[in-house]
């Protein structure tokens, strides 16, 4: 009885139930959402299907637990069970899942009496770069009566799940993803500091002039098509035979393709020049030694670290994939290229390195876009909206609707 009016008198709960928690733009935006939104609204805990590594330890927010349900590859029907208990012991006002391989636990969150259910889509697999695999969308549509509201991150998914997948528009709410414009911001802003890079700089050799780095952040996996990004960066260096040997090229991320893209560097004869900089605890700072952004996709939602890149002052080289149209404004706040073309990527690298006023005056446009339009305290005033509203209308009793409304 005490422990019950104790529950009714905290915020509500918010799960978020997300694949696994680990370094990756959607993680970031999920840590970074908790621990800013503000605490007197609601309270939140994370559930992971698989498990976590220590980036949980980025959640600074006091009172934040991390469950792992340890998902084994196929069905795992147990998972299902395990949630379900973890569901009834928590009694959260709100399900928040995250992407396609979480989506099938929002029947187990209805019958485990969790109210309020949302789902987010922030991008697509490399598999089904366009999302039009039958199998998928059939239990999209088939979960639209158990699910609430569907959140796509940029008007390319919000299009899709309406006009391919067969979501009601009454059904979905697009949020744009937001980022933190303090934390990133132009090297200009900041006090002069070491050079995160600069132990490579100097490794590659310093008598070249100050170097040109182009940069890319994100999980080494195949929807990045980094092999793609090393191929153009290639193409570059022939392009401007003058310029290599000031050219560099930063990957910073890990994932199951290091090895192989490791390879690719050593047969090109890259090694002085490309560095695969691993996991980065430091990625404002990083993003503030680029000259440039890069990113070689094939699919997207709204990048986060192409937001952070552009909130630090850098102008955008990239595909034209998802979102990213949306964001990145061509020939104003950067250079949009096909997807899987390895010479117009190097083209488009190319112009900015003959033109560095071009690049100057295409990153600050893009720092100005940010601010005005994907700052992180309107996203998170807008989830605050949506579950507020879904709160008032969905849960029973009296007492957590005040709660919610508060």
């Amino acid at each position: 009885m005490t422990e019950a009016m104790s529950n009714m008198e905290q915020p509500p709960l918010v799960a978020h139930l997300i694949y696994r928690l680990d370094i990756g733009g959607l993680e970031t935006l999920l840590v970074d959402a908790i621990n800013r939104m503000p605490a007197h609204k609601y309270r939140h805990v994370v559930i992971c299907l698989t498990d976590y590594t220590d980036f949980a330890e980025r959640i600074t927010r006091p009172g934040v637990a991390v469950h792992a349900l340890h998902k084994p590859p196929g069905l795992g029907l147990g998972a299902h069970a395990r949630l379900f208990k973890l569901l009834r012991r928590l009694r959260p006002a709100v399900l928040h899942t995250y992407n396609l391989g979480t989506i099938e636990y929002h029947a187990t969150a209805l019958l485990a009496g969790v109210p309020v259910r949302v789902h987010a889509e922030h991008g697509r697999d490399a598999g089904d770069p366009h999302g039009v695999n039958r199998k998928h969308n059939l239990l999209r549509r088939l979960l639209v009566p158990v699910i609430d509201r569907f959140v796509p991150v940029s008007r390319d998914l919000d299009r899709w799940l309406q006009e391919v997948v067969g979501i009601p528009a009454a059904k979905t709410l697009l949020i744009d993803n937001g980022v933190d414009t303090e934390r990133f911001r132009p090297a200009s802003d900041t006090p002069p500091a070491s050079d995160p890079a600069e132990p490579w700089s100097a490794a590659a050799g310093s008598s070249c002039g100050h170097p040109f780095v182009i940069g890319a952040v994100g999980r080494l996996q195949d929807v990045k098509h980094h092999a793609g990004l090393i191929e153009a960066f290639a193409l570059l260096r022939h392009m401007l035979p003058e310029q290599s040997a000031r050219l560099r090229l930063v990957l910073v991320g890990d994932g199951p393709l290091r090895a192989r893209l490791e390879q690719q560097v050593a047969a090109a004869g890259l090694q002085d020049c490309v560095w695969l900089a691993g996991a980065r605890s430091d990625v404002a700072p990083v993003m503030r030694s680029f000259s440039l952004f890069a990113l070689s996709s094939i699919a997207e939602g709204t990048p986060v670290t192409m937001l952070e890149a552009m909130a630090s002052g850098l102008p955008v080289v990239s595909t034209a994939v998802g979102g990213i149209p949306d964001l990145v404004l061509d020939g104003a706040t950067g250079t949009l290229v096909p997807p899987r073309d390895p010479q117009r990527m190097a083209e488009a690298l190319a112009s900015y390195v003959r033109d560095q006023e071009r690049a100057r005056l295409h990153g600050s446009h893009g720092r100005e876009r940010i601010e005005r339009k994907y700052s992180i305290a309107a996203m998170l005033a807008t989830y605050v909206d949506l579950y507020d509203g879904l709160c008032r209308t969905k849960t029973p009793h009296r007492e957590v609707i005040t709660q919610c409304a508060e």
